[in-house]
């Protein structure tokens, strides 16, 4: 008995902390999170720039609209509409100085500013852009793995119609 017990309780240890690793890394391939987030129709909003998304690469795929908006009072947020991400574990919503990054040296080396947690891979959702951040010197918005420091997609931004 002690012999089996010698060899079953490392094994189910190994087997337990494995399927949890698989479980957190794997499970967002096929586990969606959907946002509808609106924006109140009372808001004064100007469109500050635009872009539409695209893939970094086949398996890192986004679609979808990134448009920064300016409030009447100065404040400054990010929208995105019509979103789609592949989703993957620690999405964070980056400003990226890079206008159109290809790979991850890109978005690290040229300068960037999170916006926070990815709230949701499919769906509309609005950031807070920081008061003390200017958006023009921001080339691109970034969807980042930051636990793998993995590119997911990007929208370049042109200047929009209230600029």
């Amino acid at each position: 008995m002690w012999r089996f017990l010698k060899i079953a309780i490392p094994v189910f240890i190994i087997g337990f902390v494995a399927g949890n690793a698989f479980w957190y890394l794997a499970s967002p391939l096929w586990i969606d999170r959907v946002v509808s987030e609106s924006l109140p129709a009372e808001l004064q909003l100007t469109t500050q720039s635009t872009g539409a998304f695209v893939g970094a690469d086949t398996v890192h795929q986004g679609k979808g609209q990134a448009t920064v908006l300016r409030s009447g009072t100065g404040a400054n947020v990010l929208r995105l509409t019509d979103f789609e991400v592949t989703n993957g574990p620690d999405l964070k919503v980056y400003l990226a100085v890079s206008e159109s990054p290809e790979k991850a040296s890109d978005v690290l080396d040229g300068g960037w500013i999170s916006l926070g947690p990815l709230k949701g891979n499919i769906g509309d959702q609005t950031y807070v852009i920081p008061a003390d951040v200017d958006p023009a010197k921001y080339g691109s918005v970034v969807i980042w793995c930051e636990q793998f420091s993995v590119l997911f997609a990007h929208a370049t931004q042109s200047p929009g119609s209230g600029s």
